[in-house]
C-alpha cells in the first residue's frame, strides 16, 4: 500500500514536472520566458515550447492590432483657439522583448501611447488656424501626428498603426460665445443680402418705370400720327363730298348735327331766322 501510494505520488508530481515544462503560444500572441522576473532569449513565436519548471515563467502579449480611445482633452491652435479633441489610436506590439523592459504591462504601454499622442496632437495643433483643422488641413495633420507618434514609441517596443480625430468640439464655456459672434455675423450677412435686394429692386423698378414711359410716349405717339391722319383722310373725303355736290353735303351735315342734338327729352329755343333750322324751313314746305 505505501509503494502504491508512493508510486502514485511519483506520478503525479512527474505530470506536474511536465506541465510546468511546456506552454503554448497561440497564433494572436507573441510571448517572452522570464527567469527569476529577468527576460531569457528572445521572444517566443506560436507553438509548442519548454521551459524550466517553477523557475521560469512565461509572459504572453496580444500579437494583433488594439485600439486606444483616449479621453478627449483640450489643445490650443496657432490662433489661440481651444478644441476638445476625442481621438483614438491603432496599435500592436511589435517586439515583446522590448515592450517588457520598458512598459512591462499593456496599462503601461497604454500609459505612454496617450502620453506621446497627446504632446504631439498639440504640438500639431498649435502650428494650425482652427478653421484649418476643422476643413482643409486634417488629414494633413493626423498624418504627422501618426508619423511622429509611430517614431517615437519604436523605442517602446510599439508599433502605431493610425492616429484618428474622431471629433472636435469647442469647450462648453465657449460655445455660448462662439454661437453669439455666428448669430451676429449671419444677422450682418442677412442684412446686407437685404440691402443689396432693395437696391436691385429699385434698380429692376426704376428701369420698369422708364421702360414704361418710353412706351406709353411711343403709342400716344403712335395713337396722334392715326389720329392725325384719320382726320386728314376724312377731312379730304369732307372736300371732296363738298365739291361734288355743295347743297347735298350741307344737307347732310345739317341731317348729322340734328340727330347728336335733338332727341325726345330735348328743349331748344331759336329764332325763326336762324341759320342752323334752314333745313327744318325747307322741311316744312
Amino acid at each position: 500500500m505505501n509503494k502504491s501510494s508512493g508510486l502514485f505520488l511519483g506520478i503525479i508530481v512527474l505530470l506536474g514536472l511536465l506541465y510546468q515544462s511546456f506552454f503554448v503560444v497561440d497564433e494572436t500572441q507573441r510571448a517572452i520566458v522570464l527567469q527569476l522576473g529577468k527576460p531569457v532569449g528572445r521572444s517566443v513565436a506560436p507553438g509548442l515550447h519548454f521551459k524550466l519548471p517553477f523557475i521560469q515563467h512565461v509572459q504572453k502579449y496580444d500579437y494583433r492590432v488594439l485600439e486606444y480611445d483616449s479621453p478627449p482633452a483640450e489643445v490650443i491652435t496657432k490662433d489661440k483657439k481651444t478644441l476638445v479633441v476625442d481621438n483614438y489610436t491603432r496599435w500592436r506590439i511589435y517586439d515583446p522583448l522590448l515592450f517588457y523592459r520598458t512598459a512591462r504591462t499593456i496599462n503601461g504601454g497604454i500609459t505612454r501611447l496617450d502620453d506621446i499622442v497627446y504632446s504631439e496632437l498639440r504640438v500639431a495643433f498649435g502650428k494650425y488656424n482652427l478653421i484649418d483643422i476643422v476643413s482643409s488641413k486634417r488629414n494633413e495633420i493626423m498624418a504627422e501626428v501618426t508619423k511622429n507618434v509611430k517614431k517615437e514609441l519604436k523605442k517602446y517596443g510599439i508599433d502605431v498603426i493610425d492616429v484618428r480625430i474622431k471629433r472636435t468640439d469647442l469647450p462648453p464655456e465657449n460655445l455660448k460665445a462662439i454661437y453669439a459672434r455666428m448669430r451676429s455675423e449671419r444677422e450682418r450677412e442677412a442684412k446686407q443680402y437685404r440691402s443689396e435686394g432693395a437696391e436691385q429692386a429699385a434698380k429692376i423698378r426704376a428701369e420698369a418705370e422708364k421702360q414704361r414711359a418710353v412706351i406709353l410716349a411711343e403709342a400716344n405717339k403712335k395713337a396722334e400720327i392715326i389720329k392725325g391722319e384719320g382726320d386728314a383722310l376724312a377731312t379730304k373725303i369732307y372736300a371732296q363730298a363738298f365739291k361734288q355736290d355743295r347743297l347735298f353735303f350741307d344737307l347732310i351735315r345739317s341731317f348729322d348735327a340734328y340727330k347728336n342734338i335733338f332727341d325726345q327729352n330735348s328743349t331748344i329755343i331759336l329764332s325763326s331766322d336762324n341759320e342752323f333750322l334752314k333745313h327744318m324751313e325747307k322741311i316744312k314746305e
